[in-house]
């Protein structure tokens, strides 16, 4: 059973749909595993909950 996890900044339930469905097909062509097989998990973090070269990225856009 195909498991993935993505991490992510929060996205549209649009956008997650369409990748959902997307990473489905690549694993049911490429490993061959039934689709019912392939598991997606999201995590999602904000840009508080996240940082880069030691500051967070909340903080980098406010700079901007």
């Amino acid at each position: 059973m195909p498991n993935i996890t993505i991490q992510q900044m929060p996205k549209t339930v649009e956008q997650k749909r369409e990748l959902v469905a997307r990473i489905t097909d690549a694993m049911v062509d490429v490993y061959k595993a039934p689709a019912e097989t392939v598991h997606v998990w999201f995590q999602e973090a904000t840009t508080e909950d996240y940082a880069v070269a030691g500051q967070l990225v909340a903080d980098k856009l406010a700079q901007k």
